[in-house]
C-alpha cells in the first residue's frame, strides 16, 4: 500500500506504527453554519480511506473532532440571543445528518473542543514551561524559532513567511510568525488559565485533542482539506516537535479543494453550496460518486457537465446491477455473499492501495460492469458466475460508499413479468407495451 505524504512530498510505502492498526485523525469543522460542498470532499475522501483500510486487513481508529468555540461561533450566538452551546449543538447535528446521508460512518471518537479544555491549557503551561511559550500581557504566543524545521510541511522558508508576516505585524510577539496558543478575551465564552480569562488558539485544540485520544505521541495518519496545510497543520506539527519531540503523525494526508465552475466556492461570489441542497437536488449516491471521480488530491470542479458525466457513470453500473437482482429474483435464486470474483475484487482494492487511485478503481469497476452485461445478454444465464460478478461490485461500492439496494421481487412483480412474457410469445404488442410499462414505471426495467 502506497500513500503520498505531504511531509515528504513522496510516494511512501505505508508502515502502520501498530502491525495491523491504522491510527487516523481528521479534522473537523468549526460548527457555526451548515456543511458546505467544500466540507463534504474530506468527509467522502477519509470515509473512502477508511474503508479501503479495512477491507485491506486493518483495523482503524479513526477520530474526527468539532470545534466548538470560534469567534464565528460567538458572533452568531451573540447575533441570535443565544448561548455558543444552542449554536454548536444545532450543527454538530446537521454536520452528522450531512455525514449519514453522504453513507459516511461516524467517528469512532468525535472530541470538541470545550471538553477538552483541562488538557489544553496543561499542554500550554507545559510549552511555557520548557520555554517554547510566552505569555505577554494575558495572551500566549508559541515561538516559532526554536522549531528548526519550521515550514516543512508546507516546504515554505521562514525567510520567505516572515516577507509575508511584517504586513500583519502584531507588534506584542517576538516574533511575526508567533501563534497564538491562549488568547485574553473579554466576550463570549471563557476559561480561567494562570495568564488570564480567555480561550485557545485553533492551532492547539488539535494537537491536544490528537494525543488525548489516541494516547500516543505520534499518530500514523493526519488528514484534512489542502487549506489546513498552512498555517494550521504547520503548526500542529510545531508544537508537537517541541513538546514530544515528533511530526504528530508518519503520514499527513490532504485533499484538494473543490471548486464551482472553475472558481474558488465564497460567500462574496455567492458561490456557496450546502451539502443538504446538493443531496436533495443530486441524490446521495451521485453526490458520493462525483467527490471521488477525482483523485483526492486534485481540485474538483463542479458544474453542469461534471454532474451529467456522474449520473451517467453510476447509470452505467447501477441499471445492469439491478436488472442482475431482476433476473435472479424472477430465477428463485439466492445469492450468495461468499462467492466472488477474487481476480476483479483485487483489482479494484489494488488500485486504491495505490494512494487511493478512484479513477483508477472506476476503470475497473466499469470492467466488472462490462462483464456483468455479457453475462446477463446469454440467453441461458449462468447464475453462479452472474452471483461471483454481482458480489465483487458490490463489494467494491461498498467501499466507494454507494448505496444500491438489492431488488426484491414482489409476487405480484413476478406475476407481471410472466404476463409480458407471454404476450410477447403471443404477438400481442399492445398488451406487451402495457405490462412493459408497468414494469418501467415500478423500476424494474
Amino acid at each position: 500500500m502506497k500513500l503520498f505524504n505531504s511531509l515528504t512530498s513522496k510516494l511512501e510505502d505505508f508502515k502502520p506504527i501498530h502491525e495491523g492498526e491504522v491510527s487516523m485523525y481528521v479534522c473537523g469543522p468549526t460548527v457555526y453554519n451548515y456543511p458546505h460542498i467544500g466540507n463534504a470532499r474530506p468527509i467522502i475522501v477519509f470515509d473512502t480511506f477508511k474503508k479501503m483500510f479495512e477491507a485491506s486487513g486493518y483495523k482503524v481508529k479513526y477520530v474526527s473532532n468539532y470545534t466548538d468555540v470560534d469567534d464565528k461561533i460567538i458572533n452568531k450566538a451573540k447575533e441570535e440571543g443565544v448561548s455558543e452551546k444552542v449554536i454548536s449543538e444545532r450543527y454538530i447535528e446537521a454536520y452528522n445528518e450531512d455525514r449519514r446521508r453522504l453513507h459516511a460512518d461516524l467517528p469512532d471518537v468525535a472530541p470538541r473542543v470545550t471538553q477538552t479544555m483541562e488538557e489544553i491549557i496543561a499542554y500550554i503551561e507545559d510549552l511555557v514551561e520548557k520555554g517554547f511559550a510566552y505569555e505577554i500581557e494575558g495572551d500566549v504566543y508559541f515561538r516559532v524559532s526554536k522549531v528548526e524545521d519550521y515550514g516543512k510541511l508546507s516546504n515554505q522558508k521562514v525567510d520567505d513567511l516572515l516577507v509575508g508576516a511584517r504586513i500583519d505585524e502584531n507588534s506584542k510577539k517576538e516574533n511575526p510568525l508567533d501563534f497564538t496558543l491562549w488568547k485574553k478575551t473579554e466576550e463570549g465564552i471563557k476559561w480561567d488559565s494562570k495568564w488570564s480569562k480567555g480561550r485557545p488558539g485553533w492551532h492547539t485544540e488539535c494537537v491536544v485533542m490528537i494525543q488525548n485520544e489516541f494516547k500516543m505521541d505520534r499518530i500514523d495518519i493526519h488528514g484534512g482539506g489542502l487549506d489546513l496545510k498552512f498555517p494550521h497543520h504547520e503548526n500542529e506539527m510545531a508544537q508537537c516537535s517541541a513538546h514530544n519531540h515528533t511530526h504528530l503523525a508518519n503520514y499527513w494526508l490532504h485533499n484538494g479543494m473543490v471548486n464551482i465552475d472553475g472558481e474558488k466556492m465564497s460567500k462574496s461570489l455567492g458561490n456557496v453550496i450546502w451539502v443538504k441542497d446538493i443531496i436533495d437536488e443530486l441524490g446521495e449516491n451521485n453526490v458520493r460518486w462525483m467527490m471521488l471521480s477525482t483523485h483526492y488530491r486534485a481540485p474538483l470542479n463542479l458544474n453542469d457537465e461534471t454532474i451529467a458525466t456522474t449520473k451517467s457513470e453510476l447509470e452505467k453500473v447501477s441499471k445492469p446491477l439491478a436488472q442482475s437482482y431482476v433476473k435472479m429474483e424472477l430465477a428463485n435464486y439466492t445469492l450468495n455473499d461468499a462467492q466472488y470474483d477474487s481476480s476483479l475484487y483485487q483489482d479494484f482494492l489494488s488500485a486504491l492501495q495505490d494512494d487511493l487511485n478512484t479513477p483508477n478503481a472506476f476503470k475497473v469497476l466499469f470492467e466488472a460492469t462490462k462483464k456483468l452485461n455479457a453475462a446477463l445478454r446469454v440467453r441461458d444465464i449462468d447464475f453462479a458466475s452472474l452471483n461471483e460478478i454481482v458480489i465483487a461490485i458490490e463489494k467494491m461500492l461498498h467501499i466507494l460508499g454507494i448505496n444500491l439496494n438489492r431488488v426484491q421481487l414482489e409476487a405480484k412483480d413476478k406475476a407481471c413479468f410472466q404476463e409480458w412474457k407471454e404476450a410477447v410469445k403471443a404477438k400481442d404488442f399492445e398488451k406487451a407495451d402495457a405490462y412493459r410499462k408497468v414494469l418501467q414505471e415500478r423500476g424494474l426495467l
